[in-house]
Protein backbone atom coordinates (compact mmCIF):
# COMPACT_ATOMS: atom_id res chain seq x y z
CA UNK A 1 0.00 0.00 0.00
CA UNK A 2 1.29 3.68 -0.74
CA UNK A 3 1.21 6.49 1.33
CA UNK A 4 1.45 10.07 1.17
CA UNK A 5 3.73 11.18 3.88
CA UNK A 6 3.07 14.58 3.26
CA UNK A 7 -0.63 14.04 3.29
CA UNK A 8 -0.94 12.16 6.65
CA UNK A 9 1.69 13.93 8.51
CA UNK A 10 -0.64 17.17 7.92
CA UNK A 11 -3.78 15.43 8.16
CA UNK A 12 -2.04 13.78 11.94
CA UNK A 13 -1.14 17.92 12.28
CA UNK A 14 -5.10 19.17 12.34
CA UNK A 15 -5.81 15.98 14.86
CA UNK A 16 -3.40 16.81 16.95
CA UNK A 17 -4.54 20.08 17.18
CA UNK A 18 -8.30 19.52 17.39
CA UNK A 19 -8.11 17.33 20.26
CA UNK A 20 -5.48 19.58 22.14
CA UNK A 21 -8.45 22.38 21.70
CA UNK A 22 -10.97 19.92 22.57
CA UNK A 23 -8.85 18.98 25.98
CA UNK A 24 -9.19 22.85 26.32
CA UNK A 25 -12.81 22.92 26.47
CA UNK A 26 -13.41 20.52 29.35
CA UNK A 27 -13.62 22.81 32.23
CA UNK A 28 -15.81 25.27 30.08
CA UNK A 29 -19.87 24.89 30.51
CA UNK A 30 -21.41 23.55 26.93
CA UNK A 31 -24.94 24.48 27.18
CA UNK A 32 -27.39 23.20 24.44
CA UNK A 33 -27.29 24.10 20.55
CA UNK A 34 -30.29 26.51 21.06
CA UNK A 35 -28.42 27.88 24.63
CA UNK A 36 -24.75 27.72 24.17
CA UNK A 37 -22.32 28.15 26.52
CA UNK A 38 -18.55 29.43 26.11
CA UNK A 39 -16.98 25.76 25.63
CA UNK A 40 -19.82 24.74 22.48
CA UNK A 41 -18.43 26.77 19.83
CA UNK A 42 -14.45 25.70 20.53
CA UNK A 43 -15.52 22.18 20.99
CA UNK A 44 -17.58 21.89 17.62
CA UNK A 45 -14.48 23.46 15.64
CA UNK A 46 -12.42 20.85 17.39
CA UNK A 47 -14.61 18.48 16.34
CA UNK A 48 -14.92 19.92 12.27
CA UNK A 49 -10.72 20.15 12.49
CA UNK A 50 -10.22 16.94 13.74
CA UNK A 51 -12.93 15.22 11.53
CA UNK A 52 -11.09 17.23 8.38
CA UNK A 53 -7.66 15.99 9.54
CA UNK A 54 -8.63 12.27 9.62
CA UNK A 55 -9.97 12.68 5.83
CA UNK A 56 -6.68 14.14 5.03
CA UNK A 57 -5.25 11.33 6.61
CA UNK A 58 -7.47 8.32 4.70
CA UNK A 59 -6.97 10.55 1.52
CA UNK A 60 -3.17 10.10 1.77
CA UNK A 61 -3.13 6.46 2.57
CA UNK A 62 -4.13 5.73 -0.94
CA UNK A 63 -1.88 7.72 -2.59
CA UNK A 64 1.68 7.80 -3.44
CA UNK A 65 4.00 10.00 -1.87
CA UNK A 66 4.45 13.53 -3.82
CA UNK A 67 7.60 15.42 -4.06
CA UNK A 68 7.42 18.58 -1.56
CA UNK A 69 8.19 21.57 -3.95
CA UNK A 70 10.09 24.83 -2.36
CA UNK A 71 8.19 27.21 0.62
CA UNK A 72 5.38 29.78 -0.60
CA UNK A 73 7.08 32.34 0.72
CA UNK A 74 5.32 35.23 -1.00
CA UNK A 75 1.62 33.69 0.32
CA UNK A 76 3.37 32.97 3.94
CA UNK A 77 4.73 36.42 4.61
CA UNK A 78 1.13 38.44 3.23
CA UNK A 79 -1.05 35.34 4.61
CA UNK A 80 0.74 36.22 8.07
CA UNK A 81 0.60 39.60 7.83
CA UNK A 82 -2.91 39.82 7.37
CA UNK A 83 -4.35 39.46 10.80
CA UNK A 84 -0.95 40.81 12.96
CA UNK A 85 -1.99 44.81 10.73
CA UNK A 86 -5.98 44.19 11.16
CA UNK A 87 -5.01 43.26 15.38
CA UNK A 88 -3.19 46.67 15.35
CA UNK A 89 -5.15 48.91 12.83
CA UNK A 90 -9.04 47.67 13.47
CA UNK A 91 -9.18 50.70 16.68
CA UNK A 92 -7.45 52.94 14.51
CA UNK A 93 -8.97 52.88 10.95
CA UNK A 94 -12.03 51.13 11.80
CA UNK A 95 -13.57 47.91 10.63
CA UNK A 96 -14.04 48.96 7.10
CA UNK A 97 -10.65 50.01 6.40
CA UNK A 98 -8.91 47.41 8.69
CA UNK A 99 -11.08 44.39 6.47
CA UNK A 100 -10.18 45.76 3.27
CA UNK A 101 -6.25 46.10 3.83
CA UNK A 102 -6.13 42.35 5.26
CA UNK A 103 -8.41 41.62 2.12
CA UNK A 104 -5.65 43.82 0.04
CA UNK A 105 -2.89 41.94 1.24
CA UNK A 106 -4.73 38.64 1.21
CA UNK A 107 -5.33 38.76 -2.59
CA UNK A 108 -1.38 40.18 -3.10
CA UNK A 109 -0.73 36.66 -1.28
CA UNK A 110 -1.24 34.80 -4.59
CA UNK A 111 1.09 35.28 -7.40
CA UNK A 112 -1.40 33.79 -9.91
CA UNK A 113 -4.19 36.67 -8.70
CA UNK A 114 -4.99 39.68 -11.24
CA UNK A 115 -5.95 42.88 -11.26
CA UNK A 116 -9.19 42.41 -10.67
CA UNK A 117 -9.17 39.49 -7.90
CA UNK A 118 -6.48 42.56 -6.23
CA UNK A 119 -9.22 44.94 -6.75
CA UNK A 120 -12.73 43.22 -6.03
CA UNK A 121 -11.70 40.70 -3.06
CA UNK A 122 -11.35 43.82 -0.27
CA UNK A 123 -14.71 45.37 -2.08
CA UNK A 124 -16.84 42.18 -1.92
CA UNK A 125 -15.01 40.94 1.56
CA UNK A 126 -15.75 44.71 3.16
CA UNK A 127 -19.22 44.92 2.31
CA UNK A 128 -20.02 40.96 3.62
CA UNK A 129 -18.17 41.66 6.93
CA UNK A 130 -20.07 44.57 7.37
CA UNK A 131 -23.61 43.36 6.35
CA UNK A 132 -22.82 40.30 8.93
CA UNK A 133 -21.54 41.84 11.40
CA UNK A 134 -22.66 45.19 11.36
CA UNK A 135 -26.14 45.14 10.43
CA UNK A 136 -26.82 41.30 11.16
CA UNK A 137 -25.14 40.52 14.41
CA UNK A 138 -25.22 44.27 15.27
CA UNK A 139 -21.70 44.17 16.60
CA UNK A 140 -20.52 47.54 17.88
CA UNK A 141 -18.15 48.20 15.91
CA UNK A 142 -16.78 51.78 14.49
CA UNK A 143 -17.55 51.57 10.87
CA UNK A 144 -13.84 54.56 11.15
CA UNK A 145 -11.78 54.50 13.35
CA UNK A 146 -10.06 58.00 14.81
CA UNK A 147 -7.60 57.68 12.13
CA UNK A 148 -9.91 58.04 9.14
CA UNK A 149 -12.91 60.18 10.64
CA UNK A 150 -11.12 63.30 10.39
CA UNK A 151 -10.58 62.90 6.82
CA UNK A 152 -14.49 62.04 6.31
CA UNK A 153 -16.49 64.57 7.04
CA UNK A 154 -19.45 63.84 7.53
CA UNK A 155 -19.21 60.15 8.55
Amino acid sequence: MQIDAREVICGGVFVVVAALFAYGTIDLPMGTAIRMGPGYFPLMLAIILGALGLLIVVKGLGRATSPIGSVPWRGVVFILLGPILFGLTVRGLGIVPAIALVALIAALASAKAGWRTIVLLPIALTAFCVIVFSYGLGLPYAMFGPWVAPLLPGV
